[in-house]
């Protein structure tokens, strides 16, 4: 027979075995798989995605730890990302909501023509807006960021030193309103995804393409175009196109409190901004490597943007109405995105 002090003491053993299970899975280590597009060499993942992790896994002392798996090394195509990470294939994914055409509409609106040219303030501007106007378009995941990129430049195998020039080429766009744009312009608009781009180009099957520099060296367009149109650098881009960095859902919600804190220390509207600052302060060596090689560079006159501008606006209207077919005023829409642009320092016409 036990007595009472072996009672307790074999009580208290039992209860603290069957706790260890618990304080294993809290205490120990958490790995998330990120995946992206993007190769492994590209300024993104080197100089943003990366010290992104690194400082989530020092932040948590090495109890979340991060797998890359950049260009896709998790299988399927560069638009099936927010579906992986959705479905927990990804646990974390950097993708654009644009590559799945008309699943994120109120997103788009920081893709429409000439309403930036500040990327750490727009990107600050999209996740306010997405806050406050469209965060159930991305409710099915943990939203840990989103940004825009700089300010989108023509590159072509032949000058493009107006807009007439455009006329008949066909030029890659990277999202429906891209698209549009570009038709307005007179171009023959090719949708197609960032790693589509060098084969296309090389076997003629587009013109050119839409871009901002920082991605150009990713895929090589400084070695595939010989001539870059881009727009001054005091007025606004032509168009930005808009990212996003989400989580599986029950992934995050797994995971314990204070590792939670790490990941939400590290998200919103701080790490938006420097996600987008970033990233347009790898537009230098883009245009760098274009030039070195002797690649023409055309930046268009004022009254040059002014024609541009003007041809552009039905692209605005177009999404407008598209909205308020959908049940939202889409003119309010784009109130509050110049709003929230101007109010982080931004560029607006």
């Amino acid at each position: 027979m036990l007595n009472r002090r072996s009672f307790l003491t074999a009580t208290v053993a039992a209860s603290s075995a069957s706790l260890l299970p618990h304080q294993a899975q809290s205490q120990g280590v958490h790995t998330l798989r990120f995946a992206t597009f993007q190769p492994p060499t590209s300024y993104t993942w080197t100089q943003m995605l990366k010290p992104w992790m690194d400082k989530v896994e020092r932040e948590s002392n090495g109890r979340l730890r991060f797998e890359g798996y950049p260009a896709m090394q998790l299988g399927g195509n560069s638009s099936q990302l927010y579906e992986q990470a959705r479905e927990g294939i990804a646990d974390v994914v950097w993708t654009l909501p644009g590559y799945t055409a008309g699943r994120f509409p109120r997103t788009e609106v920081f893709e429409l023509p000439f309403l930036m040219n500040n990327a750490e303030a727009t990107s600050k501007a999209l996740w306010d807006y997405i806050q406050t106007r469209g965060a159930d378009e991305f409710k099915d995941t943990h939203l840990l960021a989103m940004h825009v990129h700089g300010p989108g430049v023509i590159h072509t195998q032949k000058p493009v030193l107006s807009a007439g020039d455009l006329k008949g080429m066909k030029i890659r766009g990277p999202t429906r309103q891209v698209t549009k744009l570009l038709r307005n312009l007179g171009a023959t608009p090719v949708g197609m995804v960032l790693p589509q781009i060098p084969d296309a180009l090389s076997k003629g099957s587009i013109d050119g393409c839409a871009l901002n520099w920082e991605v150009v060296p990713a895929v090589k367009v400084q070695e595939l175009t010989k001539f870059h149109a881009e727009f001054p650098a005091n007025s606004p881009a032509l168009y930005t196109t808009s990212f996003v960095m989400t989580m599986n859902k029950a992934k995050y919600e797994a995971l314990p409190a204070d590792l939670k804190r790490v990941l939400d220390a590290n998200s919103g509207q701080a790490l938006s901004g420097w996600l987008g600052k970033t990233q347009q302060l790898g537009d230098a060596n883009g245009r760098k490597l274009a030039q070195d090689r002797g690649n023409q560079i055309h930046t268009f006159t004022e009254e040059q943007a002014k024609t541009f501008v003007k041809l552009s606006e039905s692209v605005d209207d177009e999404w407008m109405q598209d909205m308020n077919n959908r049940g939202f005023d889409g003119q309010s829409l784009v109130k509050t995105a110049k709003e929230l642009i101007a109010k982080h320092g931004g560029n607006t016409r």
